[in-house]
């Protein structure tokens, strides 16, 4: 469900939503006003004190024709002990999503608001003409992580990770061994292959080896003047 504001990381935000509350939106939005920006557990307080009708609420927007309240130092304001139940109970949840998540204690409001919906029409018994409308609204409630809170969540984290116990180092010598003796000797199927390529190439037939020519002897060239004399 998409909310009327944005939000960059969502990691450091929590939220929640009321969809279809039968109340005034008037009356929500000026409940929303008072909160926002406050830190969570101050907006706890003061929406159980006016739910219980001990302080009034400041109105700033719809206060036509509103009484001044001391209490108030003179501004307006009213007791919207309705109103301040219904935000009272989002923020409730909006703090468990944020714990859920596993956000820090210290949370501010970013982001309270109401807006109207739908407006249902009630008739009157009996056939009468008499009408009145039933308006619902719905209220969504955005916490945040405060900076300071932020830093000492993440340094918590970080600690815990220095602290964890290390994994001891897996035993490398045993598979270093193995994997030398591997490339050391030829794999099964490469001799395989070699001994099929040695039966594949014929052998060449042996030529017996031929004997060694007979020198002949040659006359002196004494011998061969003398038979020419006689002639």
């Amino acid at each position: 469900m998409s909310y009327s504001c944005k939000i960059d990381c969502e990691a450091d935000f929590a939220k929640a939503r009321v969809e279809g509350v039968n109340a005034s939106f008037k009356d929500l939005t000026e409940v929303c006003g008072n909160i926002r920006r406050r830190p969570a557990v101050a907006a706890v307080a003061l929406l159980e004190d006016a739910k219980a009708g001990k302080v009034p609420l400041r109105y700033r927007s719809h206060n036509t024709r509103m009484g001044h309240r001391k209490e108030l130092m003179g501004q307006k304001g009213r007791w919207p002990m309705k109103a301040a139940g219904i935000v009272l109970k989002c923020l409730q949840s909006a703090i468990a999503n944020a714990k859920e998540k596993g956000l820090s204690e210290e949370l501010v409001v970013s982001h309270a608001c109401a807006n109207k919906k739908n407006t249902y029409m009630r008739y009157s018994s009996k056939g009468r003409r008499n009408i009145s409308r039933m308006e619902t609204a719905r209220v969504e409630i955005v916490l945040r992580e405060k900076v300071e809170g932020k830093k000492k969540r993440l340094e918590d984290a970080k600690k815990k990770k220095a602290e964890a116990p290390k994994k001891p180092a897996k035993e490398e010598a045993p598979k270093a061994e193995a994997a030398k003796e591997a490339n050391a000797a030829p794999p099964k199927a490469e001799k395989k292959a070699e001994a099929k390529k040695a039966e594949a190439t014929p052998k060449k037939e042996e030529t017996p080896a031929k004997p060694p020519a007979k020198e002949e002897k040659k006359e002196p060239a004494k011998e061969a003047s003398d038979k020419e004399e006689v002639a």
